[in-house]
């Protein structure tokens, strides 16, 4: 088949943790105004999730093709 790379499932989990991550960021905050150490916990988080799903769906992709 010609296009059989098109219908392989690819691996969605980076591609979640990386929006999952950017909601944290962005949502989790406004909610927790109350208490900025819970606000800033909420930022650090999400930007650690979503440094996680970056780079299981870029970087450890490109090493394992290399």
């Amino acid at each position: 088949m010609a296009h059989s790379e098109h219908n392989r499932q690819r691996r969605s989990g980076g591609f979640f943790l990386i929006i999952f991550g950017a909601l944290l960021f962005i949502i989790t905050p406004l909610y927790l105004q109350d208490s900025p150490q819970l606000g800033l916990f909420a930022i650090m988080l999400g930007f650690f999730v979503g440094g996680i799903g970056f780079y299981l769906q870029f970087v450890r992709g490109r090493k394992s093709r290399a």
